[in-house]
C-alpha cells in the first residue's frame, strides 16, 4: 500500500497543515491501496497564495518559453507512462492494458496538441486594416483552480494544465480524492520539467472541502471543473459572489442514432463504445435509438455483444472491463438497473448483482435494456456504468426529437450511409459534439457540451481560449 500525504505547493512537497487521512480504495479488491491527506483551508490558502505570487512573473514569461516547458513536460510524461498506468489501474479500476493505451495515451495526445495549437496561436494581433493602431491581446485569466474527476484522470488533468500553462495562468490542482495517485505523479513531472515555483500547485481534498474553498476563494480568478452536473451547479453558485470565470464540463446522456442503412458493424461498435471504461465516460453513447425496420435484429446483436464482454481485475492484462470506481457508484448503478426492470424495460443482457465468479470488487454486469421509452429513468439519468438503453424510432424527425429530449447536450452519435442525412442530423442535434459512423474527432477538436452538460471547450485552440482574457488596446505605438 502506498502512503504519501504531502502536497505540492510553491515548488516543494510540504506536509498538510492538519492530519486528515483518507484511504484510497482499489475497486478491484475493495482493499486500501493508498493513504492520503485531505487538505483544509490553510492548505488551500497556501496554494492559492503561491499561485498568486507566481502569476506576474509567469504571465510575463515569453510564450515561447512557456511552450518549451510544456514540451519538456511531454518528454517527462513519456518516461512515467507505466507509473501512471499502474496508479490509475489500482485507484480507479481501468484495466491495465486500457490504462496504458487509452488513459495514459490521452494525456500525451493532449499535451502535444496544445503545443501545436500554441505555436500557431496569435497572442497579440492587429484588430484589422481599418484600425491600424488597435491591438487585441490575449492575456492569462490569472489564478486557475483545476478540479478534476476520477474517471479519465490524465485526460482531464492534461486538458486543463496544458492549456493553462501555455496561456500564462498559474494553477492549483485538486484531483478527485478517489484517484489522487496519478496526480501526485503528474506533480513530480511538473517539478522535473522545471516549471517555476508557484506556477503549479497540488492540494488533495474532497469537493465540500478544498473544492468549495477554491471555487469561492477571492484570489482565484477561474475555476475549470469536470464532473457531475450536480457538483457543477454547486460550484457555479459558490463562485458567483466573486464573479470568477467558471468553465464546466459535466454529465451527458448521449444518443446513438442508428438508421436502417447503418453499416453492419454499427451495433457492435455502439455497444463496445458504451462498455469502454466500464461505462464511466460522460460522452458515452448510453441511449441507442434504432430505426424500427432493423430494431429487432439490433436488440439481438446488442445482447450477444454485451454477453461477450468479460469483466475482471483491473491489474490483470487482457481485453476486459474493470470494476466501477467505488461502492457508492456500484450501489447507484444497481438501483438504476433495478429501476429499469421495475419500469418495464426488457432486460436483454446483464442485470443486477456481480458477474458470475465475482464475489468481491465493484464489478457490474454489462447490461442492455430494450423496448425502453425516453421517459424511463434509465433513459433520463446518467447511469455512469456499463448499461445501455435501446429505444425504437420510426422517422428521422422522431429520432431527433427523442435525442434532444434530455437536459444534457454533450455528445450524440449518428450511424447512416446517407450523406445528406448526416448533415441534417449534425445541424439539428443539440450537443457540443456529434460523431458519425464511428469516426473519432480529430486532433485539436474542442471537447464540451451545451445545456446541463456545461459550457466552455477543452482541447486545441478552444482550450487555450478558455484560459485567456481578451484585451482591446487602442493607440498602439507604431513600430
Amino acid at each position: 500500500m502506498i502512503e504519501k500525504r504531502d502536497f505540492y505547493i510553491n515548488g516543494a512537497w510540504v506536509a498538510p497543515a492538519a492530519a486528515n487521512d483518507f484511504e484510497v480504495i482499489n475497486p478491484s479488491t475493495e482493499e486500501p491501496c493508498a493513504v492520503i491527506s485531505l487538505g483544509g483551508q490553510a492548505d488551500t490558502d497556501a496554494a492559492v497564495a503561491a499561485a498568486k505570487a507566481a502569476l506576474p512573473g509567469w504571465m510575463a514569461t515569453p510564450v515561447e518559453e512557456r511552450i518549451a516547458l510544456v514540451e519538456k513536460l511531454a518528454e517527462v510524461y513519456q518516461s512515467r507512462t507505466e507509473d501512471l498506468a499502474q496508479a490509475m489501474s489500482a485507484e480507479m479500476g481501468a484495466p491495465i492494458d486500457m490504462a496504458r493505451t487509452q488513459q495514459v495515451g490521452a494525456g500525451a495526445w493532449h499535451l502535444m496538441n496544445f503545443i501545436k495549437a500554441a505555436k500557431k496561436f496569435e497572442f497579440e494581433k492587429p484588430l484589422g486594416d481599418h484600425a491600424p493602431n488597435d491591438r487585441i491581446i490575449h492575456e492569462a485569466v490569472g489564478v486557475a483552480a483545476l478540479i478534476t474527476p476520477w474517471n479519465w484522470p490524465m485526460n482531464q488533468i492534461t486538458l486543463k494544465v496544458g492549456a493553462a500553462a501555455v496561456a500564462g495562468c498559474t494553477m492549483v490542482l485538486k484531483p478527485s480524492e478517489q484517484s489522487p495517485l496519478n496526480a501526485m505523479i503528474f506533480a513530480e513531472m511538473m517539478d522535473e520539467a522545471g516549471f517555476p515555483a508557484g506556477v503549479f500547485n497540488l492540494v488533495n481534498g474532497d469537493g465540500v472541502g478544498v473544492g468549495s474553498q477554491l471555487s469561492g476563494h477571492p484570489d482565484v480568478d477561474m475555476v475549470s471543473f469536470t464532473g457531475s452536473t450536480r457538483a457543477g451547479t454547486a460550484i457555479s453558485k459558490n463562485a458567483a459572489d466573486t464573479l470568477k470565470k467558471v468553465h464546466l464540463e459535466l454529465g451527458g446522456k448521449g444518443a446513438n442514432v442508428v438508421f436502417d442503412d447503418a453499416d453492419e458493424k454499427a451495433i457492435k461498435r455502439g455497444v463496445l463504445h458504451m462498455m469502454n471504461n466500464t461505462g464511466q465516460s460522460c460522452n458515452a453513447p448510453s441511449r441507442m435509438l434504432v430505426q424500427r425496420g432493423v430494431y429487432d435484429q439490433a436488440v439481438e446483436t446488442a445482447g450477444q455483444v454485451a454477453q461477450m464482454v468479460s469483466v475482471g481485475n483491473a491489474l490483470e492484462e487482457g481485453r476486459h472491463i474493470g470494476p466501477v470506481v467505488n461502492e457508492l457508484q456500484w450501489n447507484k448503478i444497481q438501483d438504476l438497473i433495478q429501476k429499469g426492470i421495475d419500469e418495464g424495460a426488457k432486460l436483454v443482457a446483464g442485470g443486477t448483482g456481480r458477474p458470475d465468479g465475482q464475489n468481491k470488487g465493484y464489478y457490474v454486469k454489462p447490461t442492455v435494456f430494450a423496448d425502453a421509452n425516453n421517459q424511463m429513468t434509465i433513459a433520463r439519468e446518467e447511469i455512469f456504468g456499463p448499461v445501455l438503453t435501446m429505444i425504437p424510432f420510426d422517422t428521422e424527425e422522431e429520432a431527433v426529437e427523442i435525442a434532444n429530449d434530455t437536459p444534457y447536450g454533450l455528445t450524440n452519435y449518428v450511424q447512416t450511409q446517407d450523406p445528406q442525412r448526416l448533415k441534417r442530423m449534425a445541424r439539428t442535434l443539440r450537443s457540443g459534439m456529434v460523431e458519425m459512423n464511428g469516426t473519432s474527432r480529430g486532433a485539436g477538436s474542442p471537447f464540451g457540451g451545451m445545456k446541463q452538460s456545461g459550457n466552455g471547450r477543452e482541447g486545441g485552440v478552444w482550450g487555450l481560449e478558455d484560459f485567456l482574457e481578451v484585451k482591446a488596446v487602442s493607440g498602439w505605438a507604431a513600430e
